[in-house]
């Protein structure tokens, strides 16, 4: 690993303190792009304060920054303890980083992702899987058919290992002989390696689950997918509908929506999304999504 590599964990990664108050997504953005302005990017050596004061940050701020590079024996705690439990990391400037994450995401995508089991499916073609947990049988269908028709396609499956659609599709994959890259909002530590199945996490391995990690989660899975799927969603509320209308907003993925006749689906679909029913995913590459975009009248 690198010095860039242990740069990313160390300002990105909790290395096992809930409370280390790591940089924010936003916070990395602004970083990078202060030190790519700077003499500094491609320096060899220590940041130091009087460094990132002269980029225009407070003192107090910049000291945050140095503090949080300076604890390279606790990254090297950190790192054994992932060794032991499977886990490995993958920094945004690793060369194993998804490379579709820094096309899609820019400087929003996650500065540091941990993963654990088969890290080979990060190179396969996949598409995503989103929807509530608790499903109309019609809209489970969906979502398992999901599943199968992607493994049967040669796509791996992207989902978020949550009770409801996400475990729906991704056992119907596996069921069919399939992968599944699972991006969790909770400790990698949980979860036993698998066949054909890869865990991801962010901010560390073991962070237990919270709904702000499930949340930051879905852009993710969205962004993972050539093109990602809407098994339900509850209209205007909820971290699939948040996540969907990101994805619109933003353009990360094509977004195909189950036709449920839902109000949900229905402002999806106006909000650029296309509605499909279980029969149109035989074919999941022919799929496309109509012109009108996020926000278009």
């Amino acid at each position: 690993m690198n010095a860039r590599e242990r740069g990313f964990l160390l300002l990105t990664s909790r290395l096992g303190e809930p409370d280390r108050k790591v940089l924010t997504v936003p916070q990395m953005r602004l970083l990078a792009g202060c030190v790519s302005a700077s003499e500094l990017d491609g320096r060899e050596g220590n940041v130091t304060a009087e460094d990132l004061m002269a980029m225009g940050y407070n003192r107090l701020s910049a000291q945050r920054i140095v503090d949080l590079l300076s604890r390279e024996e606790q990254l090297q705690w950190y790192l054994q303890r992932a060794m032991r439990c499977g886990c490995v990391p993958i920094t945004r400037v690793s060369k194993n980083y998804p490379l579709i994450l820094r096309k899609r995401l820019g400087l929003d995508s996650p500065g540091s992702l941990w993963a654990k089991g088969d890290l080979g499916l990060l190179d396969t073609p996949a598409v995503a899987l989103v929807g509530s947990r608790d499903l109309g049988s019609t809209n489970g269908e969906f979502a398992r058919c999901v599943g199968r028709q992607a493994a049967l396609q040669g796509f791996a499956l992207v989902s978020g290992n949550a009770r409801g659609a996400d475990r729906i599709a991704q056992e119907s994959c596996l069921a069919c002989g399939g992968s599944v890259i699972s991006v969790v909002a909770d400790s990698l530590e949980s979860h036993p390696i698998r066949p054909n199945v890869l865990y991801l996490s962010e901010d560390g391995f073991d962070q237990p689950f919270s709904a702000q990690r499930a949340l930051q989660r879905n852009r993710i899975i969205h962004a993972l997918g050539w093109k990602t799927f809407v098994a339900q969603c509850g209209f205007g509320k909820g971290g699939t509908w948040s996540g969907t209308v990101n994805n619109l907003r933003h353009d990360w993925s094509p977004v195909f929506c189950f036709d449920d006749g839902s109000e949900a689906s229905r402002e999806l679909e106006r909000l650029g999304a296309k509605c499909i029913d279980a029969v149109s995913l035989q074919d999941i590459s022919a799929l496309q999504t109509d012109a009108l975009r996020f926000m278009d009248p």
